[in-house]
């Protein structure tokens, strides 16, 4: 059964091909709709957004709906995307909102930015103030911390069974079918870096993982699977792992210590999830003598200032000329224009630095 929105417009579309409204030009109020077909308002907008997109309506602030002249071609809508981000200004954040800015505007489309610093409380209060957003047209999405079971499922599949189309980036939920994805080869970027050490004569090679977003898991998958296929060395306590909340103290707790312990005596490289890590593994490996890379070779994922501003720089897979957020803005308006539309995965490219 179609949703009560989509059967408000249906209704709505017909009568005004029909010229029902020629007189006036103009739809009834929101609160008369409502009466009419006894919906809630939130119906109603959604009904009203659902005929601004098609071009068969411009919504005008205090004056209601009025009915376009189909001869003359029809405006870009101005839709309104929510643009929810773990963070807005750390690490590569503010070039993937930089990128989706860019498309929004040459698409006549205006960003709602959210954090939710990459915690789930957080994210479920964004959630619910889009629930009670109107109008909302289209959402793209970083999950919170998409490593481990999400407790918001719940109200991303309000919003997608409302119609609102959700495109997420460097991360996914399998169970929210329907919804789309863009995501880094983040496999293939492991895989790549334990084969580049290899080929650079390593053997004993480490590596330094996030648990709870899923870029950490599918980082060490291609890692641990490249290390099997390479008959190379793999034990546990070759991976530290860590959390969001866990960042700061990383190489000051037990377990990060006694890591940096095993990394000088047993190992010739390391692979970092990313180059904030890496940068403050190389920072704290200095001060204790070791020499990168001549005692330990350090590399890394996404080629961001971390690794040009870290003496020496630290070589990393680059995002290239895919950016996650340019693609996953450029998916949400392929959704728009009723294109065939499917997820995306970007490649990485490998830049060489003095690290390694």
């Amino acid at each position: 059964m179609a949703p009560k929105y989509q059967m408000v417009a249906d209704t709505l579309r017909a009568d005004i091909l029909d010229g029902v409204y020629q007189k006036r030009m103009l739809l009834p109020t929101e609160q008369l709709l409502c009466q009419q077909f006894q919906v809630s308002r939130q119906t109603v907008r959604q009904a009203l957004a659902l005929l601004a997109s098609e071009g068969l309506i411009e919504r005008r602030q205090g004056s209601g709906s009025h009915i376009r002249d189909l001869s003359k071609p029809a405006p870009l809508p101005r839709r309104s995307i929510a643009v929810i981000t773990t963070y807005i200004s750390d690490y590569i954040f503010p070039s993937i909102l930089r990128e989706v800015e860019n498309v929004l505007s040459d698409h006549n489309s205006a960003p709602l930015l959210f954090a939710t610093q990459n915690q789930v409380s957080n994210e479920r209060k964004v959630l619910n103030t889009l629930l009670d957003l109107s109008p909302l047209d289209g959402i793209l999405v970083e999950g919170t911390k998409t490593g481990l079971p999400n407790p918001n499922l719940d109200l991303y599949r309000r919003l997608i069974d409302r119609g609102v189309p959700l495109v997420f980036m460097n991360g996914n939920y399998p169970e929210l079918t329907g919804s789309l994805s863009v995501l880094d080869d983040n496999y293939g970027g492991g895989g790549m870096l334990v084969q580049y050490l290899h080929q650079r004569g390593h053997r004993h090679i480490a590596g330094i993982f996030k648990t709870d977003d899923i870029q950490g898991h599918q980082r060490y998958a291609g890692y641990a699977d490249a290390l099997r296929s390479l008959d190379l060395p793999f034990e546990d306590q070759q991976v530290l792992w860590y959390s969001t909340e866990a960042k700061e103290s990383l190489f000051s707790d037990g377990a990060g210590l006694r890591f940096l312990e095993r990394l000088a005596a047993n190992y010739t490289a390391v692979v970092c999830y990313n180059d904030e890590i890496a940068s403050r593994l190389v920072a704290q490996l200095v001060k204790q003598g070791v020499s990168i890379p001549g005692d330990l070779a350090v590399v890394s994922f996404d080629n961001s200032q971390y690794s040009e501003m870290t003496t020496p720089r630290i070589t990393s897979l680059s995002h290239g000329t895919h950016n996650v957020g340019r693609m996953a803005a450029e998916l949400l308006m392929g959704l728009f224009a009723g294109e065939p539309c499917q997820s995306q995965l970007a490649p990485w490219t490998l830049v060489q630095k003095e690290s390694s």
